[in-house]
């Protein structure tokens, strides 16, 4: 359409002066070409901007692809035994780790590095995870919270590792001796679901603040609730072994409060 428009001028300018008449004509026909090419221009921009969100959707399928094998090449760490704790298996090309400490300092750079050249891809949220762990693991506590803290801004928030980073996390900053910002991390836990094992673990952790705050009757009825809001858990097995130390220290504890009984009419 634009050479067209071009071409159009060019011819117009060869002829000899028109009249009033064929030069308004001329420029109506000059207007609409105009118009056409803008019309044409649009019509371009929108099938490029439809054409450019497909390309950037199959651009970033590819990359997240990519992202998904790099992580797990940088996982195959994990597959390498250890000395001592771990035997080595046939086909194994590569010498087992010396210690633990050995391979989760390996695991660190390999995910480190993962990240520096896969930020931003969803398999790098699932490997600022694994990053938090291992370097709880090294008692590296302020770069263990940095990459719990990372996941948990990136990850949706009906993910169910939340509450394993959140414990993380407040296991990173309890080392530390932050136990009110400990606290505030184990809160979120029960909210972040988790799955069974971790059911009330958040109320749990927060009793444990409180014994190391010295604060023993403030832990006791917070661990004394466990059993009711989350009975038959890892989490309430664990308080009443807690209430049964802090009674034998003379700490006041609350009985046992009773699940709430199911309430209905009797149909007869």
């Amino acid at each position: 359409m634009a050479g067209t428009t071009k071409t159009e001028k060019i011819r117009q300018q060869e002829l000899r002066a028109p009249d009033s008449f064929q030069k308004v004509g001329a420029e109506a026909g000059d207007w609409l070409a105009q118009r056409q090419k803008l019309i044409g221009i649009g019509a371009a921009v929108l099938l490029v901007g439809g054409l450019g969100v497909g390309i950037a959707n199959e651009v970033s399928k590819r990359n997240e692809e990519t992202a998904s094998q790099a992580l797990g090449q940088a996982l195959a760490v994990l597959e390498r035994p250890v000395e001592g704790v771990e035997p080595a298996q046939p086909g194994d090309t590569e010498p087992p780790f010396k210690t633990l400490q050995e391979r989760d300092e390996a695991l660190v750079k390999a995910l480190t590095d993962f990240l520096k050249e896969h930020g931003g891809t969803r398999s790098a949220t699932t490997a600022a995870l694994s990053l938090g762990k291992a370097q709880f693991r090294l008692g590296n506590y302020p770069a263990a919270q940095e990459a719990f803290s990372a996941f948990l801004k990136d990850a949706p928030q009906n993910e169910p590792l939340r509450a394993g980073a959140l414990e993380g996390q407040g296991y990173s900053l309890e080392a530390e001796k932050k136990y009110d910002d400990a606290i505030k991390s184990f809160e979120q836990m029960d909210s972040a679901g988790g799955g069974e094992y971790l059911a009330g673990m958040g109320a749990y952790h927060k009793g444990r603040m409180l014994i190391l705050q010295n604060k023993k009757e403030e832990a006791a009825q917070v661990l004394s609730k466990i059993s009711a809001d989350h009975p038959n858990t890892a989490a309430a097995r664990q308080a009443s072994e807690r209430l049964a130390v802090l009674a034998s220290e003379g700490v006041k504890v609350p009985a046992p409060a009773q699940p709430a009984a199911a309430t209905g009419q009797d149909a007869g």
